[in-house]
C-alpha cells in the first residue's frame, strides 16, 4: 500500500508540474507580446518626435530630452512634438481600453465610445459653446485657418454634454434594468438625438461659426499642451488600475451573466462601474482633442485576436495597441503630404474602417 501511495503521489506531482509549466508558458507568451508592443511604441514615439519640418538625429533628440542641445531643438521637441506624441499614446490607450471594457460589459463587439453616442454628445456640446455661447469667433493666421478663441469653454461644454449622455444611458439601464443589447440601442438613439441637435444649431448659425465647429470636430493631437497631457495621463492611469482590479470579473462576465452571478460577481455593480469609468475617459479625451473614431472599436478587437480573451492580458494589450494605432495615425497625418497636417480623426477612420471590416470577415475571435 505504501508503494502504491508513493506512485500516486509521484504521478500527481508530475501532473502538477506539467500543468504549472504549461501555465508559465501560456502567460509567458502573452507577457512577451505585451513587451513587444511596448517596444514598438517606444520606437514609433522616437520616429514621431523626429517627423516634421525640422529633422533631428537621435543624439539631438537625446540631448533635448535631457534639457540640453540647441534652443531650437529644445523648443520644438519639448513644446510641440513631445506633448503631441504623449497625447497620442495616452489618448489611444484610454480610448482603446474604454472600448475593451464596454465590449465586455455589454457583450457586444460593436460597443465603443462612438457607437454609444458619447462622441456625438461631445460634438453637440462643442457646438453649443462655439455657436450659442460665443466661443467660436475665429481669426485667420499664417499658420492656422481657424483658431477658437476660448478653447476651455469649448472643452468644458463638450465634457458636460458627453457626461450627460453617459449618465442618461446609465440611468436608463439602472431604472429599467436594460439588457446589454438595449443599452447599445439606447446609445444609438442618444447619438441620433445629439446629431439632430447639432444639425439644427448649425442650420441657424453664421458660416464663420460653422467653420469653427467643423474645425473643432476634426480630431487634433496638436491641441494638447502639457496641462492636458498631465490630466489625461492621471485619468487613464487610475482607470487602468481600476480595470486591472476587475479583470477576473470581466473574465467571469465572458461566460455569461448567470455564470458570473454564480461565481459571486455583482454583475450590475461591475457593469455600471466599467461603463462610467470608460465614458469618463472618452469624455475627457474627446473634449481635449476632438472626435477620434475607431480606436476604441478596432484596438480591442485586434488585441483580442493577438492575445486572446483573458482580460488580465487583454486590458493592457488593448491599451498598448490603441496607443500604437493612434500614434501611427497621427504620424502618418503629419507626414503623408507634409507640410500639410491632416486631421487625425479622418486618418483613423480611413485606417479603421477597412481594418474593422477585415476583422469581421476574418471570423470569430481567438479564445
Amino acid at each position: 500500500m505504501t508503494k502504491i501511495k508513493g506512485l500516486k503521489d509521484m504521478t500527481n506531482s508530475a501532473e502538477t508540474s506539467y500543468i504549472t509549466r504549461g501555465y508559465i508558458r501560456y502567460t509567458g507568451r502573452k507577457k512577451i507580446v505585451l513587451l513587444l508592443l511596448l517596444f514598438l511604441i517606444v520606437l514609433l514615439s522616437l520616429a514621431a518626435i523626429n517627423a516634421g519640418a525640422i529633422a533631428f538625429n537621435p543624439y539631438q533628440i537625446f540631448l533635448a530630452m535631457l534639457g540640453q542641445g540647441s534652443s531650437v531643438s529644445h523648443v520644438v521637441i519639448w513644446n510641440i512634438r513631445l506633448p503631441r506624441v504623449l497625447a497620442g499614446v495616452i489618448a489611444g490607450a484610454g480610448l482603446a481600453v474604454a472600448g475593451c471594457v464596454m465590449q465586455n460589459n455589454l457583450k457586444n463587439p460593436l460597443a465603443s465610445p462612438s457607437t454609444l453616442g458619447i462622441a456625438s454628445a461631445a460634438a453637440f456640446g462643442a457646438n453649443i459653446a462655439i455657436i450659442v455661447l460665443g466661443a467660436g469667433s475665429f481669426q485667420s493666421t499664417s499658420t492656422d485657418a481657424v483658431i477658437i478663441n476660448n478653447p476651455y469653454l469649448v472643452t468644458f461644454s463638450a465634457f458636460i454634454s458627453a457626461m450627460a449622455a453617459t449618465l442618461a444611458i446609465l440611468t436608463l439601464a439602472k431604472l429599467r434594468s436594460f439588457s446589454p443589447e438595449a443599452m447599445v440601442l439606447a446609445g444609438v438613439a442618444i447619438s441620433s438625438l445629439f446629431s439632430a441637435g447639432t444639425i439644427v444649431i448649425q442650420y441657424f448659425a453664421q458660416d464663420v461659426k460653422v467653420a469653427a465647429v467643423v474645425f473643432w470636430t476634426f480630431g487634433d493631437l496638436g491641441r494638447a499642451s502639457w496641462r492636458e497631457v498631465g490630466l489625461m495621463a492621471l485619468l487613464v492611469f487610475f482607470s487602468l488600475v481600476y480595470f486591472m482590479t476587475r479583470t477576473w470579473d470581466y473574465n467571469a462576465l465572458d461566460s455569461g451573466e448567470e455564470g458570473a452571478k454564480g461565481l459571486g460577481v455583482n454583475v450590475e455593480k461591475v457593469r455600471l462601474g466599467g461603463m462610467f469609468v470608460s465614458s469618463l475617459i472618452t469624455a475627457v479625451v474627446v473634449s481635449f482633442l476632438g472626435v477620434i473614431g475607431f480606436i476604441g472599436l478596432v484596438g480591442p478587437q485586434m488585441a483580442r485576436r493577438i492575445i486572446g480573451g483573458d482580460h488580465r492580458f487583454l486590458v493592457p494589450a488593448s491599451a498598448l495597441l490603441g496607443a500604437l494605432l493612434l500614434l501611427a495615425a497621427d504620424t502618418a497625418a503629419r507626414t503623408i503630404i507634409n507640410p500639410v497636417v491632416l486631421p487625425v480623426g479622418a486618418v483613423t477612420s480611413f485606417l479603421g474602417a477597412p481594418l474593422f471590416l477585415y476583422l469581421l470577415i476574418r471570423g470569430p475571435q481567438r479564445k
